[in-house]
């Protein structure tokens, strides 16, 4: 299981907004604008570089939840930086207090919840469902 993780522990990430990062990438008819799924992108991995160095042999930790408020637009060119600090933990579950900001103001807030896992054990589980779902589809109707 992973090494204690301390309240506290926080991790970053960064990025300049580039056309594929913009709503305008999805559908012409829209802004060029930071897009809100590239925003949570970021926050998730400020996330997991936080928690990863924590984690031992083959774990990770996996998003759980999302809850974000996007609050403001970033245009083309725009410096975002995203941060996560872990807020509370239950058993392998973690709450990061996740927020980004752009050169000039917060862009967004929220939580972001992560589990640890072994990434064998997840495999191996993704294997037997997968078979599972095959017998399934097997049975004559």
């Amino acid at each position: 299981m992973a090494k204690p993780i301390p309240l506290g522990t926080r991790g970053e990430a960064q990025e300049t907004v580039d056309f594929k990062h913009t709503l305008t990438a999805h559908h012409p008819d829209l802004p060029p604008v930071y897009s809100t799924p590239d925003m949570i992108r970021l926050m998730e991995t400020a996330t997991f570089l936080a928690l990863q160095p924590h984690c031992e042999g083959d774990e990770i930790t996996v998003g759980t939840s999302i809850h974000i408020e996007h609050r403001a637009a970033s245009g083309i060119g725009a410096h975002i930086t995203a941060e996560a600090v872990l807020e509370s933990f239950d058993g392998r579950f973690y709450t990061m207090r996740v927020s980004a900001r752009d050169d000039a103001q917060e862009i967004g807030r929220g939580t972001i919840g992560r589990a640890i896992v072994s990434v064998g054990k997840f495999v191996e589980g993704l294997r037997t469902e997968d078979a599972r779902q095959q017998a399934i589809k097997s049975i004559p109707r």
